[in-house]
Order: structure tokens, then C-alpha cells, then sequence
């Protein structure tokens, strides 16, 4: 019996509701981190716009965060081997991010 046999097989099964498959349009990922968790922020920025708010919140742990990254270079990797070269056209401006009112503990 080869370990390919001993290996159990399973299954996930993902439902996605037709809201949240329709997606959420973003050009700035804000991150942050504590000891336990990684904050991922969304928001999409336009011009003359006054204020932009946060679409989408994403909490993963450390370990999440880390096979998040790895799945993504990967990801890119394989992109630039089919399509070419990603080119960062230009900088992100150095922009002074606010987020409102935050509270004191």
C-alpha cells in the first residue's frame, strides 16, 4: 500500500452569494498587524473625492497572512510567465492617511 493510498481525500465545498461575487473594486490596501492578527483594509480612492471609505475589512491570523503572501507571489509568478512583465507605472503618492476619530483606551 503506497502513501498515496493512506492519504485521505477530502472536500471543501465554498458557496459564494451573488453579492459578494460581483467583487469590490480597490486601489489601496492599508495593513496593519498585532501579535495575533493581521488587519487588511480596502478602500478605493477617486479623484475630487472628499472622503473615501474602507470597502472591505479582512482579519486573518499571522499564519494566514503568510500563506496569503506565498499564494500571491506565486500567483504573479505564474501571471508574468504567461502575460509578461507587471510595470509599476508610477509611485503611490506620499499621502497623509486619516481615519477619522479613533479612541483612547
Amino acid at each position: 500500500m503506497s502513501n498515496n493510498d493512506n492519504k485521505q481525500k477530502s472536500n471543501i465545498n465554498i458557496e459564494i452569494d451573488e453579492k459578494i461575487a460581483e467583487g469590490t473594486y480597490s486601489n489601496l490596501a492599508i495593513i496593519n498587524h498585532s501579535v495575533s492578527e493581521f488587519v487588511l483594509d480596502f478602500i478605493c480612492i477617486m479623484p475630487g473625492t472628499p472622503k473615501n471609505k474602507v470597502k472591505s475589512r479582512i482579519i486573518i491570523t499571522p499564519q494566514h497572512a503568510k500563506r496569503l503572501s506565498k499564494a500571491l507571489n506565486d500567483n504573479i509568478f505564474r501571471f508574468e510567465k504567461k502575460h509578461g512583465e507587471i510595470k509599476e507605472n508610477q509611485q503611490p503618492p506620499n499621502v497623509q492617511l486619516n481615519f477619522g476619530q479613533t479612541g483612547e483606551a
